[in-house]
């Protein structure tokens, strides 16, 4: 079967995918868009970046339309007889219904949730699917109140990326994450910083530059610790196996369901700290990782996390995550579902 997969470039997670399906016999070929510029390259890009917020808006939609038209280009070319779209923010509905109209079979994923303010251009796109998955159980509650199906898949984790490694644990605390759009991030890691400074503290995430996002004077104490930068997930898996203890942080958008680096931690070995909710309980019931509703119970949590051996915890959070999340087997679901 011929695959043709359309997402943002975010963490290679359309590879991670598309290698799943590959691994089931499938012919795939990937096309990715940069969200949410794209295709703001070259001039178009400092036109965007000087730009009002009327002007930055129709420059997106000339975008958009460019980029649907190509993309129908593309699955004209090829043929595929499935469509995987991994949030598909910038496709229209008629695109999908391009799709749809001839022949192929076509179902979204959605990592983000739909009732993000950014994300709800997608609401839609559930009428011009053949299977609609949301990471989020409130999104597929939302749409049921509509009188509509959506389908509850958790993210996962890619086995060939996040995967155990045997190196020194020279940092004591990790974090790798968005920080300019989350101010309970911001205001847990800063608690992180000032309670353990004699710790080896790291926190990877981008923040934009002081005059676009004042985030930055906050960790102008913590420049030793707070790292600006985006990392690769080799990276990111390397920086697991040198840790003691990583710190999850859920985005705002999530109330029932879990996070990339939930599953990519315990793929890797390495223990973790998490704030939780129903469905995260429900993965980890016996203690496999250390689970927080607060700023005082994650404190308490990384304290033990440094002071503890968890090997124990750490072997069964692996067991958990490889036999019942990994791409892999999200592919197999997904292709199930569709009924391919």
């Amino acid at each position: 079967m011929q695959i043709l997969i359309i997402s943002a470039p975010f963490f290679g997670y359309q590879e991670s995918i598309g290698n799943a399906f590959k691994a089931l016999g499938h012919n795939v070929h990937i096309e990715t868009y940069d969200e949410p510029i794209h295709p703001f390259k070259g001039i178009l890009k400092w036109k965007r970046k000087f730009a009002t917020e009327s002007q930055r808006e129709k420059l997106y939609k000339k975008s958009c339309d460019k980029y649907n038209e190509y993309i129908k280009r593309v699955f004209d070319e090829i043929s595929p007889d499935f469509i995987f779209i991994y949030n598909g923010t910038i496709l229209y509905d008629d695109t999908l219904d391009y799709f749809r109209n001839n022949k192929a079979k076509v179902a979204i994923w959605m990592y983000d949730s739909i009732l993000r303010p950014d994300r709800k251009q997608c609401i839609s796109h559930i009428d011009h699917c053949d299977a609609f998955f949301c990471f989020e159980k409130k999104d597929v509650e939302y749409y049921a109140k509509e009188g509509k199906t959506a389908y509850f898949l958790p993210l996962a984790n890619d086995t060939n990326v996040y995967y155990p490694q045997n190196k020194e644990k020279d940092i004591d605390i990790l974090f790798v994450g968005t920080i300019y759009t989350s101010v309970h991030r911001i205001k847990l890691l800063e608690k992180v910083a000032q309670t353990f400074p004699d710790k080896k503290i790291l926190f990877y995430g981008y923040y934009k530059p002081f005059f676009k996002n004042p985030i930055k004077c906050i960790f102008r104490r913590y420049r030793n610790i707070f790292l600006n930068k985006n990392i690769t997930p080799s990276e990111v898996n390397d920086l697991f196996a040198r840790s003691k203890v990583a710190l999850n942080i859920h985005h705002a958008q999530t109330f029932d369901g879990a996070n990339q680096r939930l599953f990519e931690t315990c793929g890797a070995k390495c223990y973790q700290v998490c704030d939780t909710n129903p469905f995260i309980s429900s993965l980890f019931p016996n203690g496999e990782i250390g689970l927080y509703h607060n700023e005082t119970e994650m404190i308490d949590l990384l304290k033990k996390g440094l002071e503890t051996n968890h090997e124990k915890e750490i072997e069964a959070a692996y067991d958990i995550v490889i036999k019942n999340h990994t791409f892999n087997i999200r592919a197999k679901q997904i292709l199930e579902k569709i009924g391919l």
